[in-house]
């Protein structure tokens, strides 16, 4: 773990127990939660997709400061010069993800993945261009296509204050690794909330067939009536909303928010079914009971890691292989289910946080359990 000292505001980098994590609470599967019926890789995070990265900065400072950055990076080369296969899919487009429409036209990601607050991503893209511009290879790039999702972390975090800063962008960046992902009230997820609890970054992954791996990561900041495993938490568990908070006023809506999922597989699609494949991702939001309010920007991102299907400079016919159509349905199982237990993580790991005259209680452990 790193720390740094920005004026006051409290920064974390890295994956090991941050200041303010739930790293001491269960995840799904220490409830016996186990959506569908595929097994997990070994992680069961986005990171069993061989050479994906995460890296998090998360920004605390004050009574009010309560948001940071999450960067997801597809290999370990060059972005910008071998492009990776990628599609986007829009479940409600209430919300902004800054670069998807080259995405949709071109069908690659040449950049970070970077998730934030509502109001860094224009921070966040300055960022993503400054890092790729001074990598290695890349002194004649004149375009950067800087991939930037985000939900509103207002409710806790003093959003208009304009916080997140072009070094937590490249802190979130440069410290990006494999290996476990910290999950709950970290990095963008630091000051989200889901149904009403603390939401925050979740992780799973599935082995799909006996080849193919699928990893999702999820920024939870949505809602609706919240279900697990398709028991109606909402109704059977809490049948009163949860007051939740000291002080400040109620948010508004809490159906409304929004969710950014990010869906890594070493899968050899193109653009057209990673699409399809993000889709999937939208559609599982579903089974935890979001009812995808007018007010929730759910949008997913889907890239293949697969080296023969990269995109490079190269002029002239590249050869390509690519699953047949009839291949994917073992992977959109998979995406769904990965996609469920990703947000059930968010909620899980995530802590109780005071911020903006509030407090959002975490997911009260025993009334799930029993």
């Amino acid at each position: 773990m790193q720390y740094r000292k920005l004026t006051g505001v409290l920064v974390v980098l890295g994956f090991a127990a941050a200041v303010v994590s739930g790293q001491d609470r269960p995840r799904a599967r220490d409830l016996a939660i186990t959506p569908g019926a595929g097994a997990p890789g070994p992680l069961n995070a986005i990171t069993d997709v061989a050479g994906v990265r995460v890296g998090q900065t998360t920004v605390i400072s004050g009574d009010s400061v309560r948001t940071g950055v999450t960067a997801i990076l597809p290999h370990e080369g060059n972005l910008f010069r071998d492009k990776v296969p990628g599609g986007v899919f829009v479940g409600n487009a209430f919300g902004k993800l800054a670069g998807s429409t080259q995405v949709q036209e071109l069908g690659t990601i040449e950049s970070p993945i970077v998730l934030t607050n509502t109001l860094a991503v224009g921070t966040a893209m300055d960022a993503v261009v400054r890092w790729t511009l001074e990598q290695p290879g890349n002194t004649n790039v004149r375009s950067v296509n800087a991939l930037v999702g985000e939900t509103n972390d207002g409710g806790l975090n003093d959003i208009r204050g304009l916080h997140v800063t072009r070094e937590h962008v490249l802190g979130a960046i440069t410290s990006a690794r494999g290996g476990a992902v910290e999950e709950g009230a970290v990095g963008a997820g630091t000051g989200t909330i889901a149904f009403g609890w603390k939401g925050g970054i979740g992780t799973s992954s599935r082995v799909a067939g006996s080849s193919w791996t699928v990893g999702v990561l999820v920024q939870t900041n949505y809602g609706g009536r919240l279900t697990i495993a398709g028991i109606p938490v909402w109704q059977r568990v809490f049948p009163t909303p949860p007051a939740g908070r000291v002080g400040g006023a109620p948010i508004a809506n809490e159906a409304d928010g929004s969710c950014m999922i990010v869906v890594a597989t070493d899968a050899p699609l193109d653009a057209r079914d990673l699409e399809r494949l993000a889709a999937r991702a939208i559609y599982a939001l579903a089974r935890t009971g979001s009812t995808y309010s007018n007010g929730s920007g759910d949008f997913a991102i889907a890239f293949s890691t697969a080296t023969g299907n990269r995109v490079s400079a190269a002029n002239g016919p590249q050869p390509r292989t690519f699953l047949p159509t009839d291949a994917v349905s073992g992977l959109f199982e998979a995406v769904m289910d990965a996609t469920e237990e990703a947000v059930y993580n968010s909620l899980l790991r995530a802590t109780d946080m005071t911020g903006n005259g509030r407090t959002v209680r975490a997911l009260p452990l025993d009334a799930v359990k029993r």
